[in-house]
């Protein structure tokens, strides 16, 4: 499977949008599969794709694909292996893509967040290498 990163679009041939059962054609059938319903939110599924690094969220009534998260180092962004990258490489990438807008932030668990609203993307650091990416439409 092509693991290129679309910013705001999908990754490779996963298209934000798409119902689960398009997504199940193109990737198979998942490892793990979560139901979540909260009252206060949209439900939500999700398909765990462990041997790739891939958790695709699906949500609303009609569940459509809405979140990607991506821990595979077979991925690229702007034509850049990006696992192979740091932090300040990966902003410099971003940045020069014209994504200025950034937040960092250390999560309760122990990861480092970037983020790039202007993108819907974060970044994922432990102890400095980049661990997972989450991207939205």
């Amino acid at each position: 499977m092509e693991l290129t990163i679309n910013i705001k679009q999908g990754l490779g041939g996963l298209q934000f949008q798409m119902p689960v059962e398009e997504v199940v054609a193109l990737m198979g059938t998942a490892d793990e599969v979560e139901n979540i319903d909260n009252a206060a939110d949209e439900p939500t599924t999700v398909l765990h794709y462990n041997k790739l690094g891939i958790t695709l969220f699906f949500e609303g009534e009609n569940p459509q694909l809405a979140c990607i998260d991506v821990a595979n180092e077979d991925c690229t962004l702007f034509g850049e292996e990006i696992f192979d990258l740091d932090e300040r490489q990966i902003v410099q990438l971003m940045v020069k893509n014209n994504y200025t807008e950034q937040d960092a932030d250390e999560e309760d668990w122990g990861e480092r967040r970037i983020s790039f609203p202007e993108g819907n993307i974060d970044f994922y650091f432990d102890e400095g290498d980049l661990v997972s990416i989450i991207l939205g439409a």
